[in-house]
């Protein structure tokens, strides 16, 4: 019997978005995205701002970021910790499933 695999796309493979990109789909401005990366809260590939490209997961955290942001009116350190905090709770969550 032959096994015939599907391959599997990440959205990784799929997309990279540069900043301009990023700051429209989260409906923020490029500025803000740069405080983001200035507090490590995104790691952007590239080393310079149009060399930039922001993978799914940097979508994902710019969004939570502005939600929380906008909602909570954190500061952006307290923005980074806060992130930081739910993505430790989603793997613990994530072990426990396994478990």
């Amino acid at each position: 019997m032959e096994s015939h695999a599907t391959p599997v796309l990440t959205a990784d493979c799929v997309f990279k978005l540069t900043l301009e990109q990023l700051a429209w789909t989260c409906g923020a401005e490029s500025t803000w995205i740069c405080q983001l990366v200035d507090e490590a809260i995104l790691n952007p590939a590239g080393t310079t701002l149009a060399d930039w490209r922001f993978n799914a997961e940097d979508l994902a955290r710019a969004r939570r970021a502005w939600r929380l942001y906008h909602e909570l009116e954190a500061n952006l350190e307290v923005l980074g910790l806060m992130l930081d905090m739910q993505d430790e709770i989603e793997r613990l969550r994530a072990r426990l499933r396994c478990v």
